[in-house]
């Protein structure tokens, strides 16, 4: 059985840019925080990368502090300062900030004092955009890195969050990106690497492989790679609805990443679709999420006002460049024939 993923905003398949690059920074020896020949090599090679990822982002002159996700970037940028974020925010967000903003039912958020304020560019669940208001604290950038025409320095954010593996890079690497003057009190501490924001060796591998991956992603961006993956989407959008189901495409009315489809199926958990169409072929999310064996309704679903039924009957399809119409009007023919058998039982 041949099988599509569909799970891109979950993470992407690594780059042969982003392979290479690992591969040569294993051959460096040194470490970067070493004065001797070694650790200048080792050190130039992390500033290179520091710059061509600053410049993939739009973010020149801006500082880059690498961490081990764009999770700890989160924890670095936000611990201890208070802000408030609307509940839709990621987890890696949302453990650090009361979610007291209001979130409409397209899943917009309404900020009232940015400079107190986390916001997220984009949804990694429905995909939805959100505009940035000028002085925001904190946003996660983190989905709409690589795939909307974004730069930093043009945001208005003081604070961004990154991810390597979002962008076919690495796990394990990602950055928090910090306006130039600004400072964040470390919450790993030791040593004084990252400029004293953040302790331990950097990843070289890690770092080389993220630097490769973004530059990669920007001549993606440049060259319109992403707008035939909202093509793909959108004829995967009009497949579902062409159906006939009672189905709802969350967020398909306002502007979304180019490549995400949150589609929630009446009578029909998320959880249970996930393995419906894992056995068919298919890697997919559910809009639900799972905690210590226990599983609950999508927050983000709910706070946009679905109710709890519907909102633990959602999947999420996102793609990527190399997924085809064929691979998505097959996902439509095998999901379809399982919704059916769902919905006669039910009646």
């Amino acid at each position: 059985m041949s099988r599509s993923y569909l799970d891109w905003n979950a993470t992407t398949p690594l780059r042969p840019e982003a392979r290479a690059a690992m591969i040569a920074a294993m051959d460096l020896q040194g470490n970067p925080s070493s004065v001797h020949r070694e650790g200048r090599a080792a050190k130039a090679m992390m500033e290179r990368a520091r710059g061509q990822i600053a410049s993939a982002l739009g973010a020149d002159g801006a500082d880059i502090v690498f961490t081990s996700s764009a999770t700890e970037a989160a924890a670095l940028a936000c611990a201890g300062r208070g802000l408030v974020c609307g509940d839709v925010e990621h987890d890696a967000v949302a453990a650090w900030c009361a979610p007291s903003l209001p979130v409409d039912a397209q899943g917009r958020v309404t900020v009232s004092d940015p400079a107190q304020s986390a916001l997220q560019i984009a949804n990694s669940e429905t995909g939805i955009l959100q505009d940035l208001p000028e002085g925001l604290a904190v946003s996660d950038l983190t989905q709409g890195f690589g795939k909307l025409p974004i730069a930093f320095n043009w945001l208005g954010c003081q604070m961004g969050l990154v991810s390597a593996h979002k962008i076919g890079g690495p796990k394990g690497i990602g950055a928090l990106v910090l306006r130039r003057g600004l400072d964040v009190s470390a919450q790993l501490r030791g040593g004084g690497q990252e400029m004293g924001r953040r302790a331990g060796t950097e990843n070289l591998i890690g770092i080389a492989g993220f630097a490769a991956a973004a530059e990669a992603a920007a001549r993606d961006l440049a060259n319109g790679v992403w707008d035939r993956v909202a093509e793909i989407r959108n004829i995967l959008d009009s497949a579902l609805s062409a159906e006939g189901f009672n189905t709802i495409s969350v967020g398909n009315s306002v502007a979304r990443l180019p490549n995400t489809l949150t589609l929630i199926a009446p009578g029909w958990k998320g959880e249970t679709q996930v393995m419906a169409m894992d056995l068919a072929g298919f890697a997919v999310s559910a809009g639900s999420a799972c905690s210590s064996g226990k599983v609950r309704a999508s927050r983000v679903l709910r706070a946009m006002g679905f109710d709890e039924a519907l909102a633990g009957q959602a999947i999420r399809i996102s793609l990527g460049p190399d997924v085809t119409e064929e691979a998505v009007l097959r996902f439509v023919q095998s999901w379809s024939r399982d919704y059916k058998r769902i919905l006669s039982r039910i009646a």
